[in-house]
């Protein structure tokens, strides 16, 4: 994109001189499961451990320590969802600065509450990320404050080429980085530090298919709005791409993927399960890509969890989610006589095919029931998708009429 500065090895290399003192080198972790269900080495960059639970703050102090004194006394300002917010707090403590942050009202409460214990004053703002970003940018205008942008500016973009620095330092035969993408920040650092150093590794960004703007963005030549946003991956929930990443993607990076719902709580399960990290739904979006597709892929893969900020409660109802989607939650209504022994009857034929009960609920009001009917919701724990289907079966041999809940 024309005007618009990229990032060079320099400033790159400057901003992990800056970043060296405060930030983690967070660690790089193998994936068994995933190596060999794609066929090539996997390993997890893990940074769901940096300082606050994501990347984010590389970017924010190497946007703040770049700033005059006289700025750094009019404060800074920025809008999050809360990676952001959390990552331009903890920078201003660091460097003794003054922070205000806008966040969407639906904000994750875990979040909110991090902001602010970092020293941040926070102020609910809109429902969505860019929302919250236009109440920071009039807060700028009227007190002078400086904008921090969650991934719009070069400094920005520097810092979070650090990762990509680090992935080739600690995977020197890595062959292929995928990247988590909302904004596009951390995936136009990423992309700019390994082009710089080792242009044939393929650099691909990951973004969910229900707030992907990316490909209609590509597509046309420059940021575009996406049409509607509906994902739980909150952290890359980012309805235009900024300039400055965009002029990055197109130059330096190979691909972009989208990932579905399902595979992006299947994911986040199998973060915490067989590699034993939590991450947030935005952060699993790169393991989702080696679930949910198959990507193309070159030599050993790297895939980066860029966040493990999640809600507990949130966490509850993905892990339900992703054992839903990985065959090993089921949920289905299911049509008894409304006698003695109906019920079970039902039991009798599920526990016969292994599966756990986990709870049952009877309605008697549905409009089409019969007067000898009842409808009973029940929830069972399955082995996987062919115990699932074993357990379906059963039932519907049994003479039982059954509907899955979805």
């Amino acid at each position: 994109m024309t005007g618009v500065e990229l990032v060079t090895p320099a400033r790159i290399a400057a901003a992990e001189r800056a970043l060296a003192p405060v930030i983690r080198r967070t660690p790089m972790l193998e994936s068994r499961v995933l190596s060999e269900r794609t066929g090539h080495e996997v390993r997890l960059k893990c940074e769901n451990l940096q300082h606050t639970g994501s990347f984010k703050p590389r970017g924010a102090y190497n946007r703040m320590v770049q700033l005059t004194p006289e700025e750094l006394r009019a404060g800074v300002v920025a809008a999050s969802a809360g990676n952001h917010a959390q990552g331009v707090a903890w920078a201003a403590r660091q460097l003794g600065v003054a922070a205000t942050v806008f966040m969407p009202v639906g904000a994750s409460l875990p979040k909110l509450v991090a902001t602010r214990a970092y020293g941040a004053t926070v102020h609910l703002r809109g429902n969505t990320v860019d929302e919250a970003l236009s109440a920071a940018e009039e807060f700028a205008a009227e007190t002078g404050s400086v904008l921090i942008h969650p991934f719009d500016h070069v400094d920005v973009v520097a810092g979070q080429a650090t990762v990509g620095l680090e992935i080739l330092d600690q995977f020197p035969d890595v062959g292929t980085v995928l990247v988590p993408t909302g904004g596009g920040g951390l995936i136009a650092g990423v992309a700019a530090a390994i082009r710089a150093e080792r242009p044939g590794v393929r650099v691909v960004g990951v973004q969910a298919a229900q707030a992907a703007a990316w490909p209609a963005s590509l597509a046309a030549g420059e940021p575009a709005a996406a049409e509607s946003m509906s994902t739980m991956a909150d952290g890359i929930a980012v309805g235009l791409p900024g300039r400055v990443p965009f002029a990055h993607v197109v130059e330096q990076v190979d691909d972009i993927l989208t990932v579905s719902e399902d595979a992006l709580s299947h994911a986040l399960l199998l973060c915490m399960e067989r590699a034993k990290v939590i991450v947030e739904p935005a952060g699993a979006a790169a393991v989702a890509a080696l679930t949910d597709s198959t990507p193309h892929l070159d030599g050993p893969v790297c895939a980066i969890l860029s966040g493990g900020n999640i809600d507990p409660l949130l966490l509850t109802h993905v892990i339900t989610h992703g054992l839903r989607a990985s065959g090993r939650y089921l949920a289905v209504r299911v049509r008894i006589p409304d006698r003695p022994g109906g019920l079970a009857g039902l039991l009798t034929v599920v526990g016969a095919t292994g599966a756990s009960v986990v709870d049952v609920v009877h309605a008697r009001t549905a409009d089409d029931l019969g007067l000898d009917e009842v409808e009973v919701l029940l929830t069972v724990e399955t082995r996987g998708p062919r115990h699932r289907d074993e357990v379906l079966g059963a039932v519907d041999d049994a003479g039982f009429p059954v509907r899955v809940q979805r």
